[in-house]
């Protein structure tokens, strides 16, 4: 069974950061663009960071750009989302995925797997 389980979530306060992390398990993602996604209250999901099979490509979302980071370990089929300076308006849950391409993918039907979420909340 495929499954993708995010896990670093949780409360920080405005400025601070947080490290998510994406372990993917039932096949290996080596060969898989990876992606983070987020959902906030009464928003649609909105695309946040993707990267290539080899990490050697990345793109984000204008809003992120330069604050967060997303990287991958193929030899552990785990990709991870650094986040800075992280902003109230940030919270939301936070969403890995999986697309069977091997370039960035920056929407979201283009993605196979997904994984249950993980809350983060940035008080002010």
């Amino acid at each position: 069974q495929v499954q993708l389980v995010e896990s670093g979530g949780g409360l920080v306060q405005a400025g601070g950061s947080l490290r998510l992390s994406c372990a993917a398990s039932g096949r290996s993602f080596s060969r898989n663009a990876m992606g983070w996604f987020r959902q906030a209250p009464g928003k649609e999901r909105e695309f946040v960071a993707t990267i290539s099979w080899s990490g050697g490509s990345t793109a984000y979302a204008d809003s992120v750009k330069g604050r967060f980071t997303i990287s991958r370990d193929n030899a552990k089929n785990t990709v991870y989302l650094q986040m800075n300076s992280l902003k109230p308006e940030e919270t939301a849950v936070y969403y890995c995925a999986a697309s069977n391409s091997i370039v960035v993918v920056t929407t979201g039907p283009k993605y196979d797997y997904w994984g249950q979420g993980t809350q983060v909340t940035v008080s002010s």
